[in-house]
């Protein structure tokens, strides 16, 4: 521990004699050290040290160090502990994004019964669906995205954004859920008591469409976890983390980190750390091997 320290005393300017008087070494010692080259692990910790700066720096600096010890496992098959893993993260100073505080929602009367009952697991694609509103400021007025994820994969199957609150907002969401997944008849979303979700238009489109509404309690954000967790990812990985400019950059944004980040390469934990896409693609294969 001395030799290190030695050596950045002495690019400091401090003399080598003066330095390991001080703390007891023999310089003898110390230029030993300096001429032993590095040992393997030391060698092997720089070179994955490096892989893990990659790493988070693709993650758009988002991942800790179970995300990133998953990325080096299953994407790159390199074997490795994940507690060396957050020792190389400490010690480069790279952190992910940490949660924050979920924000509640406004009561309206229920229209539909409780059919999900805080169950936010599936045991197939379009068995059951979570939509909710989030909004954000820019610079120049608020943007509104509305998205509709299933419970089986956590993959965004509908989103819409807009500069409003209105009701086409939800169906917008709705119509391209539908459109890219063509649910079977009994599909199951679960919305909570929002005014555009209670709204006749709403309603007349779930029914349309077979699916089969569902709603939470009152003001009760828990009965609707699993998109409220979506958002605060979202949040503390996006939108939190730099000012916008503009409602179009921060729209842009959003569509890029959903359709280019989130939904194909975002490794979940509760999906032994696959994507949504990757995860999907496993159950397909499944199926058609059976």
């Amino acid at each position: 521990m001395s030799a290190p320290l030695v050596r950045e005393l002495a690019a400091d300017g401090y003399p080598v004699a003066v330095t390991c008087e001080v703390l007891g070494i023999a310089r003898s010692s110390y230029y030993e050290a300096v001429a032993r080259p590095p040992s393997k692990r030391s060698v092997a910790d720089a070179q994955l040290a490096a892989t893990i700066e990659r790493v988070h720096t693709d993650s758009r600096g988002t991942y800790g160090a179970p995300r990133v010890h998953a990325e080096l496992r299953l994407g790159l098959g390199l074997p490795c502990g994940r507690k060396r893993v957050a020792r190389l993260m400490r010690r480069a100073g790279l952190v992910g994004v940490c949660h924050r505080r979920k924000r509640g929602h406004r009561p309206a009367p229920a229209t539909h019964e409780d059919l999900v009952q805080r169950v936010f697991t599936a045991d197939a694609p379009n068995r059951v669906w979570f939509t909710d509103i989030t909004q954000h400021r820019a610079s120049d007025g608020w943007v509104y995205c509305c998205a509709v994820i299933d419970a089986y994969s956590r993959r965004i199957v509908g989103w819409s954004i807009a500069d409003h609150i209105r009701t086409e907002l939800v169906v917008d969401a709705l119509e391209m859920a539908r459109w890219q997944r063509r649910p079977a008849p009994g599909t199951i979303l679960h919305a909570d008591r929002g005014s555009q979700y209670t709204s006749w238009v709403f309603g007349h489109r779930l029914r349309d469409a077979g699916l089969l509404g569902s709603m939470g309690r009152v003001a009760s954000s828990v009965d609707n976890a699993l998109i409220e967790s979506f958002w605060s990812t979202m949040q503390r990985e996006l939108l939190d983390r730099r000012t916008w400019t503009s409602r179009v950059e921060l729209a842009a944004a959003i569509f890029e980190w959903i359709e280019g980040w989130y939904n194909p390469r975002r490794r979940h934990s509760t999906l032994g750390y696959l994507s949504p896409h990757e995860y999907e693609a496993l159950h397909t294969a499944a199926i058609t091997a059976a």
